[in-house]
């Protein structure tokens, strides 16, 4: 254990298990232990209602990000499962905490090493699995029972009840009667033709509250018929609930939730009768209407369904609402929103067929982005804030290099002082600070390089204008087409379609990504911008009508 003792305190608890006081029961015990140990607490961080199982959690997150600055080299925890619960997760903060010089210590285990790590690790993860079993069981308990075991479907709501002690009964649900109205409304209105897309746009028109978000979309109506999700394949509604149609599953590189389906022969349908909100003869109006669930060809693979479709796909936006522009016929596009959720969300009708479209933007790519006038502000302001953004990381370098210069001769100050006689003892402890210190600082410099040199010269134009236009040839042949549409799509950072003043027409702003640009320009396709490059800083013309 370091001498100096600075500790940082976490504290964390999970809605499985514990209430919102453990964070401070576990902090309060965390002082008591810091007390113990003489250290000080100089920093506490916490996470409330938040799983163990994985490491995207706020409090977690800033406790390793603070690690870094060498503010404390102490962590107190109730426990190591307080840390994670994810058997890896627990092996990457150890070995953090090791990079740093920090010391792990729990109420539970002491002070963490390798072998607690190896042994605990592997019993959390476990506990882990055992708590999802013993969850999942008895939410199929309750689905059994025609209870709910997840979240309240639109056109429900928590019945409240109370047995003969007073205490509530918990899972039962009854049915909402506004909600419902709109949920046999919706059905009515695909059954007798209408699409979700006029649906969702009639709701949103009168104002109607939607299951979730700002707004009726097409997708809250039609959803995904083989997964049961959205307004017309919920078949809760007909007084069937299915329980266990869908798993979820952690990514463990994004920590987001994954939805995957199960085998059928695993689902827990029960019937509830109480809960009908639609007639069998309009569920199977609707479900012919729907006509039998095509399954997609075996030839149509993910990944070529996730190519854009057309040469910006995915890069245009409303100039009105901020919504994605789409294919809305054969060759024109449109705001996705102001066709989909109707005028009360986006009234711009027009389009813009995708031949003129592309050829607009291409020119501007060609022409307007690398313009000489342009290009020679654009090189002094660029130019300008790189040398400022230099000298800021020369300075804080400079800073670093006077205080480890300035350590090493205290340090070196303490060493002829036991050589002229000093009792070592005296200055032991702060001979340990001054190289705690020492390595510190060594670490944030090797850390802090210095600034990539600017990339602008006089020729860059020219070299643009001529890699541009061989991209643009490269359309027309088939063998170099897809790496030429991906290049193109790199140098634009945005497409912004605004209603022209006119009657007719639209306007384009074309945002062009600056890392990408200069990539090209410069003939540097290896380089990798510094994140200065990335964020905020593009190149933007106006296409006139």
């Amino acid at each position: 254990m370091p001498h100096l003792l600075r500790a940082a305190i976490y504290a964390r608890y999970s809605t499985d298990l514990q209430s919102d006081a453990s964070v401070e029961d576990q902090i309060r015990n965390c002082q008591d232990l810091a007390k113990s140990l003489g250290a000080e607490v100089v920093a506490s961080y916490s996470d409330h209602a938040v799983s163990g199982a994985s490491l995207m959690r706020r409090g977690i997150q800033s406790l390793l990000r603070d690690n870094q600055s060498g503010s404390f080299n102490v962590v107190l925890a109730e426990g190591l499962d307080r840390l994670s619960r994810n058997q890896a997760d627990v092996a990457q903060i150890y070995q953090q905490m090791s990079f740093t010089d920090t010391v792990i210590h729990t109420q539970s285990e002491g002070e963490i090493s390798e072998l607690h790590i190896g042994l605990k690790g592997t019993m959390n993860a476990l506990q882990l699995k055992d708590i999802a079993l013993k969850t999942h069981r008895g939410l199929k308990g309750r689905a059994l029972k025609g209870k709910s075991a997840g979240g309240i479907s639109y056109g429900y709501r928590v019945k409240q009840q109370f047995d003969a002690s007073g205490e509530p009964i918990r899972g039962d649900r009854e049915i909402q009667p506004v909600e419902a109205q709109i949920v046999t409304r919706v059905f009515e209105d695909y059954a007798n033709g209408l699409s979700p897309k006029k649906i969702a746009e009639a709701l949103n028109a009168e104002g109607i509250a939607p299951p979730s978000g700002r707004y009726w979309g097409a997708s809250t109506i039609h959803g995904n018929r083989q997964r049961g999700t959205g307004i017309l394949n919920n078949e809760l509604y007909i007084g069937r609930q299915i329980w266990n149609r869908l798993n979820y599953r952690k990514d463990p590189s994004t920590g987001k939730r994954i939805s995957r389906l199960n085998p059928e022969s695993a689902w827990v349908i029960t019937e509830v009768p109480a809960l009908r909100i639609i007639e069998q003869e309009l569920w199977d109006r609707v479900r012919t209407r729907q006509g039998a669930l095509t399954l997609q060809s075996p030839l149509d693979k993910p990944w070529d369904r996730r190519r854009p479709r057309t040469l910006f796909s995915g890069l245009m936006t409303c100039g009105c609402c901020g919504g994605g522009i789409a294919k809305v016929s054969k060759s024109s596009f449109g705001c996705s929103s102001a066709r989909n959720k109707g005028k009360a969300v986006c009234a711009n009708m027009r389009t813009i067929a995708q031949t003129d479209l592309e050829a607009r933007v291409l020119n501007a790519l060609t022409h307007h982005l690398m313009d000489p006038e342009a290009l020679a502000v654009f090189c002094e302001t660029y130019a300008d804030e790189r040398n400022r953004l230099r000298r800021e990381a020369e300075g804080a370098r400079e800073t670093l290099e006077r205080g480890l210069a300035q350590t090493k001769r205290d340090h070196q100050k303490l060493v002829d002082a036991i050589i002229a006689g000093v009792p070592a003892e005296q200055v032991k402890e702060r001979m340990i600070e001054l190289d705690q210190q020492r390595q510190q600082l060594e670490r944030r410099l090797s850390a802090s390089p210095a600034p990539d040199p600017i990339l602008i010269h006089p020729s860059m134009a020219v070299t643009y204008r001529e890699r541009v236009a061989a991209l643009i040839a490269g359309l027309g042949r088939s063998a170099e087409m897809p790496a030429a549409k991906e290049a193109l799509r790199a140098l634009v950072d945005r497409i912004v379609l605004t209603p022209a003043k006119s009657d007719t027409g639209v306007e384009i702003e074309l945002e062009g990504d600056l890392a990408s640009l200069l990539r090209l320009a410069t003939g540097a396709e290896r380089h990798r911008p510094r994140t200065m490059l990335r964020r905020g800083w593009n190149v933007l013309i106006l296409l006139e009508n």
